[in-house]
């Protein structure tokens, strides 16, 4: 009677599973979704409009007070070794 118990125990378990796992499911079939032609598209018109301050031979020279990589008025740049 006992590895009956059991047996049915782990079926529980198991239904359980499967059934979070089709909620899951469930649930991404709802999210919106956009075709990749669109998701290129939008993510070149990104590119193409945000200046980078790392890609000075598309954009130019950039400032140093619109740098955020630029280092800090330091006039002494060293390294800490411990």
């Amino acid at each position: 009677m006992k590895v009956k118990r059991t047996h049915h125990h782990l079926s529980e378990s198991k239904l359980k599973r499967i059934n979070e796992y089709s909620q899951r499911l469930k649930e991404q079939l709802d999210m919106p979704r956009i075709p990749v032609s669109a998701a290129s598209e939008s993510l070149i018109d990104f590119c193409n409009n945000t200046r980078d301050p790392l890609v000075p031979s598309v954009w130019g020279a950039t400032d140093r007070q619109d740098d955020p990589f630029a280092p800090i008025g330091n006039k002494f740049l060293c390294c800490n070794i411990m």
